[in-house]
């Protein structure tokens, strides 16, 4: 072969390969930057396939503890019992995760969950009973006397299906009974594929749900020290420590899940959020829950672990003051209601009077709001988004109430 015929093979040769290296570098990244080999081992098809069409989903997994421990897709993408299958390019997997699938490896975790108010009782607070079985409800009311077995909630009628859809699900569907027999959604808290620790921990994780005028914990939490100091050393804090392992000097400031969850310094560990709860806040009337001394005596026991009990017996001992002070203001409003119901003045649809959504705001609002502010140490929502307002619309409610009084009995004079 000549010279002539190498050296123009040798530069067709280089041209194609040229012009390869430069097509397969305009190519965007996701159809070029494969996972490694031992990461598709160990999750089979799913990420080579999904890392190109929903590249977020494998990059959270990545990141996550359960890539970490070689857990792969199809553990947790595996059909349950009673889920519906579904045969997705030559694996059966799952159609619709539930709570089920975390279950098969954290079953404590689950079953601690059961018994809180996130389960049952969340999804019962909108819909009543509807979806939830005989013995789903029967298992939380010994937990939560009365968070079941109660009808709808008035809004979901008043409001439409709409609006209940946007709003109320996207928060309570966390207790939401699944066509498997499980209840809760796992993820609303740990996220999807990145089922992340650090990212349950969060307080911004928790605001999500509680906040708002109903139940402003996040904003409240904000306010207090304990958000405060957060905000200013949140990356100084180990927030992806193993539970079982917390220690203060991981978390020597603490988020939501730190009070109301987490195992510090050796303290038992739960995902039963109402364990630590002493009183039943929410209600109308606070009353003292069925586990009070030993739920109060959990709590103090984790506010230990950085106060000295002297703060922490004051503290406690300020707020049930201010729980006594706002069930006695509720209670006055509460008797006039009442009173307006037994004489006929007003009749038996809910919210359909002015006066009626004063009263659902004083209790349901700012009453909350003040006991909430005490016990987490708002003190602008104790007062001015709390016992203020409340204090302002009892007598609004009174003065609304003695008109109703007058213009019901204006007839009967003439």
């Amino acid at each position: 072969m000549s010279f002539r015929s190498v050296f123009i093979a040798i530069v067709i040769a280089f041209a194609l390969i040229l012009s390869g290296y430069l097509i397969n570098r305009s190519r965007p990244t996701y159809e070029t930057d494969y996972a490694k080999a031992t990461f598709i081992r160990a999750t089979g098809q799913c990420a080579d396939c999904h890392r190109q069409r929903h590249y977020s989903v494998v990059h959270e997994y990545e990141m996550s503890v359960h890539a970490q421990k070689g857990v792969s897709c199809l553990d947790c993408h595996q059909p349950m019992d009673a889920q519906e299958k579904l045969v997705h390019h030559g694996f059966v997997i799952s159609k619709h995760l539930t709570a089920s699938n975390c279950r098969n490896c954290h079953d404590r975790e689950y079953r601690q969950f059961l018994q809180s108010r996130h389960a049952a009782a969340s999804w019962a607070a909108v819909f009543g009973e509807s979806g939830l079985s005989k013995e789903q409800v029967d298992f939380a009311e010994q937990f939560h006397p009365g968070s079941c077995k109660r009808p709808a909630n008035p809004l979901v009628k008043l409001e439409g299906q709409e609006a209940i859809t946007s709003g109320c699900i996207k928060c309570h569907s966390v207790g939401k009974p699944n066509s498997d027999g499980s209840i809760g959604t796992c993820t609303s808290c740990h996220t999807r594929h990145v089922a992340s620790v650090a990212v349950a921990r969060l307080p911004t994780t928790c605001g999500q749900c509680h906040m708002g005028p109903d139940h402003s914990q996040l904003e409240i939490y904000h306010e207090s020290k304990h958000g405060v100091i957060f905000a200013a050393q949140k990356d100084l804090l180990n927030l992806s420590k193993d539970p079982v392992q917390l220690t203060s000097k991981d978390m020597f400031v603490p988020t939501c899940a730190t009070c109301h969850m987490s195992g510090l310094n050796g303290l038992k560990s739960s995902h039963d959020t109402s364990e630590r709860l002493s009183y039943k806040l929410a209600d109308p009337i606070s009353s003292k829950r069925p586990n009070y001394t030993l739920a109060q005596s959990n709590m103090k026991e984790v506010c230990s672990q950085c106060h000295a009990n002297s703060l922490v017996d004051r503290i406690y001992l300020e707020a049930e003051k201010t729980v006594q002070s706002v069930n006695e203001k509720v209670k006055e409003s509460l008797d006039i209601m009442d009173g307006l119901h037994r004489d006929k003045i007003l009749g038996t649809a809910p919210l359909s009077q002015p006066i009626d959504f004063k009263y659902f705001d004083l209790w349901h609002y700012y009453g909350r709001t003040a006991k909430h502010g005490a016990f987490m140490g708002g003190q602008d929502f104790a007062h001015w988004h709390g016992t203020y307002p409340l204090l302002k619309l009892g007598v609004e409610l009174k003065t609304e109430a003695d008109k109703l009084r007058k213009e019901h009995d204006a007839p009967k004079k003439q």
